[in-house]
C-alpha cells in the first residue's frame, strides 16, 4: 500500500530536497522523527506495518505512506533506495528469561531489528554514495551499550545495530555519508507502555512501581523521555556542523550510562 501527499509545511527547511526513510514511523519515536524531519523540509518515507496509523502520519506532514512488514525480507528489499537520510528505528520487545525464552520470537526480532536495517542500508548506501552525502541514524537504546535481564532479544539486536553502524561509518566516511547511533534510556511510547504489565509480572510489583522502581532506577534523571527529544538528536545529527560525528553513539539516558 502507497500514498504519496505533497511535500510537508516545512519545504523551506535545511532538508530542503532531501529525502528521508523512517521506519516504525507510525507511533512513538518514528512518528516524532518524522514530524521533525517533514518541518525540516525533508520528503519523509513512513514506513511501518500499521497502515492506518502510518496513513494518518503520512497525510499529516505530507509524507508517502510505505506499509510494510519489515520481517519480511522480500518486503524490505522494494523499498525506496533513493533516500539521503535512513532512520532505522523500528522495534519490538518481548520479555522472558533466556531459558524460557521463545527461538522464534528471538529470530522475529533479530529480523526486524538487524536483518532490516542491513536490506535497507544496503539498497540506499548506493544512493547517497552517488550524490556524496547521507546519514544514518540507527535509533539504538541504551541497552546497545548496557544489558538488563529478561530482554536477551531486544538488547542483542540493540548491540548488533551498533555494530553495524560502526561498520557503516567506516565503510562510508569516504562518501560524505555519516552513521551514528542514539541510545535512548526508557522513552514515553507505546512499546514501553506495553512492557510495564510485563515486568510487573516479572518483577512481581504494582504496574504502578514499574516505571519509578525498574525503567527509572538507574537514571540520575527521573522521567520517561519524550519522543520530540529523541526526533531533536536525530534532526542535530543532520545539520551543518555534524558532519565529522560518525561512529558514535550518542546516549540520551538521563545519565543512564554514568554509572
Amino acid at each position: 500500500m502507497e500514498s504519496t501527499h505533497s511535500h510537508g509545511p516545512g519545504g523551506g527547511g535545511f532538508l530542503a530536497g532531501r529525502k528521508a526513510l523512517v521506519t516504525g514511523a507510525a507511533s512513538g519515536i518514528g512518528k516524532a522523527c518524522a514530524t521533525a524531519f517533514a518541518e525540516a523540509g525533508a520528503a519523509v518515507y513512513v514506513v511501518d506495518r500499521a497502515a492506518r496509523a502510518a496513513e494518518e502520519v503520512a497525510a499529516a506532514i505530507g509524507g508517502t505512506c510505505l506499509v510494510v512488514d519489515l520481517s519480511d525480507p522480500g518486503a524490505v528489499d522494494g523499498l525506496p533506495a533513493d533516500a539521503d537520510i535512513v532512520v532505522n528505528n523500528a522495534g519490538l520487545q518481548h520479555i522472558a528469561p533466556v531459558h524460557e525464552f521463545p527461538p522464534e520470537r528471538f529470530t522475529h526480532i533479530q529480523r526486524v531489528m538487524v536483518e532490516a536495517p542491513f536490506r535497507i542500508l544496503r539498497r540506499t548506501l548506493p544512493h547517497m554514495y552517488a550524490r556524496g552525502w547521507g546519514r544514518v541514524i540507527n535509533i539504538s537504546s541504551v541497552h546497545g551499550l548496557r544489558a538488563s535481564p529478561y530482554k536477551a532479544a531486544y538488547v542483542v539486536a540493540k548491540h548488533a545495530l551498533e555494530g553495524l553502524s560502526k561498520t557503516v561509518a567506516l565503510e562510508a566516511a569516504a562518501h560524505g555519508v555519516t552513521s551514528n547511533c542514539i541510545n535512548p534510556g526508557y522513552v514515553r511510547t507505546p512499546l514501553v507502555e506495553d512492557q510495564i504489565a510485563g515486568q510487573a509480572a516479572r518483577h512481581g510489583i504494582p504496574e504502578a512501581e514499574v516505571v519509578e522502581r525498574v525503567m527509572l532506577e538507574r537514571t540520575a534523571i527521573k522521567r520517561l523521555i519524550e519522543p520530540a527529544e529523541v526526533a531533536a538528536a536525530a534532526l542535530w545529527l543532520c545539520s551543518q556542523h555534524t558532519g565529522y560525528i560518525t561512529g558514535s553513539s550518542l546516549p540520551v539516558d538521563g545519565g543512564w550510562t554514568a554509572h
